[in-house]
């Protein structure tokens, strides 16, 4: 779940809050929920804030290039889990 926030969804709505607390502290109004916000740019940026994290998650995690992947299978009624061994 904690991957889930921190991958899809605060990268996404970050640019919202920035926007939020800019609007609130600088600005010095009270929005009428915010009916003026660039609500296009802000999702354009959450998108590729988004598109960010999960390419750099994807290239910086994963099981070394060396190593041999072995499915996952059922063993006396257990399943085991896909693993990476030396080949």
């Amino acid at each position: 779940m904690l991957r889930i926030l921190l991958h899809y969804v605060l990268p996404f709505v970050l640019p919202f809050l920035v926007y939020t607390a800019y609007v609130f502290l600088l600005r010095g109004r009270t929005p009428g929920w915010l009916g003026d916000a660039p609500w296009v740019a802000l999702a354009i940026a959450g998108v590729v804030l988004t598109a960010i994290s999960l390419a750099t998650w994807g290239l910086m995690t994963g099981s070394p290039t060396d190593r041999a992947y072995v499915p996952a299978r059922l063993e006396d009624g257990r399943i085991i889990p896909g693993t990476t061994v030396q080949p």
